[in-house]
Parts: C-alpha cells; sequence; structure tokens
C-alpha cells in the first residue's frame, strides 16, 4: 500500500514538470526546443572486410575531406585495432559487427595497418586527390 502511494506521488509530480508546473499544457518559458539539424554532410566509413592485405579495407583507397568526420566498422569475423602509420590516430580495438569512433583526419592523407594484422594496410587521401605515398614496414 505505501508503496503504490509512493508510486503515485512521483507519476503526480513527473505529470506536473513535465507540464509546465501549472496544470496546463505548458509554462511560460517552457517550450520544447526544435531538435538540432542534422550534419550537412555525413562521416565516410571504411569496412573492415578481412585479413587480406590491400584488399583488408573498402573502399581502399578511401576518399575523406580534411577535418571531415570518418570511422572503421568492422565487417570481418574478429577483432581489428587500426592506427595511421604516423601513430597519429588508433581506433581501439573494433569488434566484429562494431565500429570506432567517429574521428578526424588532420591531414591531407594517410596510410594505415592493423596492429593485430599488419598486412592489413590501407590508405586516406584528400576527396580527389592522390593517396600519399606510403613508406616503412607497412606499404
Amino acid at each position: 500500500m505505501r508503496s503504490s502511494r509512493l508510486v503515485g506521488s512521483i507519476l503526480v509530480a513527473l505529470a506536473t514538470w513535465t507540464c509546465g508546473g501549472s496544470g496546463g499544457s505548458g509554462g511560460s518559458g517552457n517550450n520544447p526546443t526544435a531538435p538540432a539539424p542534422a550534419p550537412t554532410s555525413a562521416a565516410t566509413t571504411i569496412d573492415i572486410v578481412g585479413d587480406r592485405g590491400a584488399q583488408s579495407f573498402s573502399p581502399n583507397p578511401a576518399a575523406v575531406r580534411q577535418g571531415a568526420a570518418f570511422s572503421w566498422r568492422n565487417t570481418d569475423t574478429v577483432v581489428h585495432h587500426i592506427v595511421l602509420n604516423d601513430g597519429s590516430l588508433d581506433s581501439g580495438d573494433i569488434a566484429p559487427g562494431a565500429s570506432s569512433r567517429l574521428l578526424e583526419l588532420g591531414t591531407d592523407g594517410a596510410n594505415y595497418h592493423c596492429t593485430i594484422h599488419p598486412e592489413m594496410v590501407g590508405s586516406i587521401n584528400r576527396s580527389g586527390g592522390a593517396p600519399p605515398p606510403c613508406e616503412g614496414p607497412y606499404c
């Protein structure tokens, strides 16, 4: 009996709060704001398709504008961990079916690899440009 009275009190308080506190349909200053507009450009998604060397990612090379958001999505059945070859971005571990957080490319282009499967290599280039030259052990 006591718990049902408490639940009833909570429901009355919630109803009063959501109706602007005056029992009406919205008090002064309690109008909801319109939702924020969607971003004008969608983030680029690079799929991780498996341990296939330079064919491990799709698209490869990926075209991403400088400063634009992108993420890696793991469509493979094992965990991957993607980093830029220069170490400036790190996806962390990406479980099968999961995606990395949104990342931002601070340069015109970059080469990357999987730290778990170093033969998995890819590149990101500025939209419309050529991929950067690859130097080092992950080419």
